[in-house]
């Protein structure tokens, strides 16, 4: 503070003293040169004075309060033993290399993904886990990325070559084959292309909120092709943006003839006089789009009869190129993905740890890293298709995904998959006053995290998340906003759980439970599935149906495959999303779905 203030009003003023203490010894003068004042300066001067007083106070206090806030932080942070102070460190560590811009993102099938299963293939090798993947402590999987244009795609118009990624493209449903022809633009004649300019349909159906352009240029290709074309070209000379792109995602059945569309300016120059004819030269090659995703386990052979599974995701977004960022901008960012879910990979470290030199031996131990989770479940899927251990011998597993931000004025901790046993009432209380946290408890065995596929093999499950927050799946999500303190605690009472159900020395009986629907999407209506993520055919097929609900009514079982709700073909989940969004609650329908070889159509009613 201030010594002293010295205030001028002109060439007057009066000369008195405000002292108050704000340490003692210590005071606060307000100054003049003793001449006389007239009373409103002589008011403000005492104004100033007594707000001088009211602001020394106010920081005395404060002071008081920081200094108490400050001792009672030291004196939790002396509280904590020296193996949680490790953990604290170890976490911190983990995380700081985990959401790290060099790993860019730990996107699936990436440079990222590779730098990080590395790190805790080593991490696992350190403790002293055994290897338990297919290929040491690594177990790879496919994931399919849709469709692609390859590099053998041409299209030449008067011996002049399109460029693919500016001129033309083919849809993702065209045929693979190879056309040469020399068509005339406004004939459509058999046995050469033929051409469609979408202005006319654009401009009719500007208003009409139910139009489907996809659909129209597939069904006019079918029709197109029925009538002897050998391939379709479209091209759009209006004013109105028909959003063509090239679809990746698009799983829909090949037609039968190329399918490709001629951007702007190229359509301009070559189709400009619609009584000529064009020589042209097409070849369509569309294939698939694939990378490779690493599933990371270390076990702890105990010689048991049971294994409890540990797992955590450990994958993220990237730079968001699957298009699953929730920042909106368009711009391409790293997503270090520090909460979501480098907290839950490293406290699935850090219990791999504390359990190694565990008394509980009564079980044996798998402790799995998996990646794909953000794609759909993609590691865990394939890790119960493809197990390195028999599942039957699965006494239960805990997933833990973004354990890092417990809020430290809330402090609740959700733990899902309570209804997955009743043996869990007694190792979750969620009345226990005794907690750091609050416990939040949702019975359900699914949800969007890799849980869900131990869940669909009928293994007991616990899900455990510190909640949602405003840097979910944004760039933001960085190391430096994690709670530390908060995760240890989740991590010791994870250790706890385990070790209570270890001196029950029972496997834990399965029970089935309501189904979560997963998404980020809502809508008015639902079908009542859980989408297999993974599925790379045409459609939609059904990993779980919950009871009670309109698939379940119309017959669908797990495994059935959807390929069309009423008059909307449904291709992909996303186009069985979009198509969702159609129907509004009350409204009937018809589902068509494949069973095997068998084509089912029924009533269906949301």
């Amino acid at each position: 503070m201030f010594s002293f203030i010295r205030h001028h009003f002109g060439c007057k003023a009066q000369t008195f003293n405000c002292t108050y203490n704000l340490k003692p010894g210590r005071r606060i003068e307000i100054l003049s040169n003793n001449h006389e004042a007239d009373s409103v300066q002589l008011n403000a001067v005492q104004y100033l004075c007594h707000a001088t007083n009211y602001l020394a106070n106010m920081r005395a206090r404060l002071t008081h309060t920081i200094f108490f806030l400050l001792a009672g932080f030291f004196l939790h942070a002396q509280k904590l033993k020296k193996p949680d102070k490790e953990i604290i460190a170890n976490l911190q560590k983990h995380i700081s290399y985990l959401a790290d811009d060099k790993l860019e993102g730990r996107r699936a099938g990436t440079n990222g993904e590779t730098l990080a299963m590395n790190y805790i293939g080593d991490e696992f090798g350190k403790i002293g886990l055994s290897p338990k993947g297919t290929e040491g402590f690594f177990q790879s999987f496919e994931i399919n990325d849709g469709k692609k244009i390859n590099d053998d795609t041409y299209f030449s118009i008067k011996g002049n070559e399109l460029n693919k990624e500016t001129d033309y493209f083919p849809f993702a449903f065209s045929a693979n084959s190879s056309v040469e022809a020399e068509p005339a633009l406004s004939l459509q004649e058999g046995d050469m292309p033929w051409f469609f300019n979408l202005k006319e349909t654009l401009e009719e159906n500007k208003d009409n909120p139910h139009f489907d352009l996809i659909e129209f240029i597939k069904t006019k290709a079918s029709g197109s092709q029925k009538k002897g074309a050998t391939a379709l070209i479209v091209y759009n000379t209006s004013a109105i943006d028909d959003k063509l792109q090239f679809e990746g995602k698009d799983r829909s059945e090949q037609l039968k003839i190329p399918v490709l569309y001629v951007a702007k300016d190229p359509a301009k120059k070559y189709f400009k006089d619609v009584a000529a004819t064009v020589a042209i030269k097409i070849k369509t090659s569309i294939g698939e789009k694939k990378r490779t995703g690493h599933n990371v386990a270390g076990y702890i052979d105990n010689n048991a009869e049971n294994t409890v599974v540990v797992g955590a995701h450990f994958d993220h977004l990237g730079y968001g190129e699957d298009g699953n960022s929730m920042l909106r901008t368009g711009e391409k960012l790293i997503h270090n993905g520090a909460d979501d879910n480098a907290s839950g990979t490293s406290a699935l470290i850090e219990l791999a740890r504390l359990l190694k030199t565990s008394k509980a031996k009564n079980n044996n131990y798998l402790f799995i890293a998996f990646s794909g989770e953000e794609l759909g479940l993609f590691g865990s899927k394939y890790y119960t298709d493809n197990p390195t251990i028999d599942l039957s011998s699965v006494n239960y597993m805990l997933n833990m995904d973004m354990v890092g931000r417990l809020n430290d004025s809330t402090k609740v901790l959700s733990v899902g998959g309570y209804g997955t046993s009743a043996q869990w009432a007694s190792v979750v209380n969620a009345q226990d006053k005794k907690l750091p946290f609050v416990i939040k408890i949702d019975s359900s065995g699914t949800g969007p995290s890799d849980h869900t596929s131990f869940y669909r093999k009928d293994i007991p499950v616990l899900f455990f998340f510190t909640g949602q927050h405003r840097d979910y799946h944004r760039p933001s999500d960085d190391a430096d906003k994690i709670n530390y303190t908060g995760e240890l605690s989740v991590i010791n009472y994870i250790n706890t759980i385990i070790t209570n159900l270890n001196k029950e020395n029972q496997k834990l009986a399965f029970l089935k439970t309501r189904e979560t629907q997963m998404g980020t999407r809502s809508f008015s209506v639902t079908m009542g599935i859980m989408p297999d993520y993974t599925y790379d055919g045409n459609g939609v097929r059904a990993d779980g149906v919950t009871e009670g609900r309109p698939a379940s009514k119309a017959g669908l079982k797990a495994g059935d495959v959807i390929t069309r709700l009423g008059d909307y073909p449904v291709s992909s989940v996303e186009t069985y999303m979009q198509v969702l969004g159609k129907f509004k609650k009350g409204d009937k329908t018809k589902v068509t779905y494949k069973r095997g070889a068998e084509i089912i159509e029924a009533a269906v009613e949301f």
